[in-house]
């Protein structure tokens, strides 16, 4: 680890940790305000990867899931209305859906390196965005996992509504899944602005 790779891991860490607090706080019926910052790991992970390659960007991965597993922790401390603020299948999600999406997104955006700019950063984005999504939402809400916390009642997740106030019937969490994907994909292609500036700005410091 060097003093070049200290932003990426702040970056990180802040990201992560202003995310799990913001989780906590409903934008509209469908989301919470940490879906808008959350993407932005993704967009750190692929600067790290692009100007110091797949072993700096995997450092700062694993520096944003210790910080996620250290706020899912104390958030099994704090008790709310409804019980502690971060449960065991809450905690497991956000872990496994972590780790996972950001060592895939690693993985893809090293083998398309070589392509146009913009390749490497969306594919690897889109791709992980989604395992993300689908991990996350599946482990903590998931009807069919109960018995990970048999303990924890989420039986408000499996209730039967329109998808998204208006399409077919499926259980709340697949609403809340797809809103949390959709949110991703956009801020996955605006994200290519901002990494195209930076990329150049850095490599151009170097030149």
């Amino acid at each position: 680890m060097t003093r070049a790779h200290l932003p990426g891991i702040i970056a990180m860490a802040a990201i992560v940790l202003a995310s799990n607090i913001l989780v906590q706080f409903l934008f509209g019926q469908w989301l919470t305000w940490g879906a808008f910052t959350y993407p932005l790991a993704f967009l750190v992970n692929d600067l790290m990867n692009r100007l110091y390659g797949p072993a700096a960007a995997r450092k700062v991965v694993w520096v944003g899931f210790a910080t996620g597993v250290a706020c899912s922790l104390i958030g099994t401390q704090i008790v709310g209305e409804y019980g502690p603020l971060v449960t065991l299948r809450i905690a497991m999600g956000s872990g496994i859906a972590f780790l996972t999406a950001q060592l895939l997104d690693v993985a893809i955006f090293d083998r398309l390196r070589e392509g146009r700019w913009w390749r490497a950063p969306l594919a690897s984005t889109l791709v992980g965005s989604s395992v993300d999504t689908a991990l996350f939402f599946t482990i903590a809400f998931s009807a069919t996992l109960t018995f990970l916390e048999p303990g924890n009642d989420v039986s408000w997740a499996g209730e039967v509504l329109p998808l998204l106030g208006f399409g077919p019937e499926v259980p709340l969490w697949v609403s809340l899944a797809i809103a949390d994907w959709g949110v991703k994909l956009t801020l996955a292609l605006i994200a290519l602005v901002p990494f195209r500036i930076i990329v150049r700005r850095m490599t151009q410091q170097v030149a």
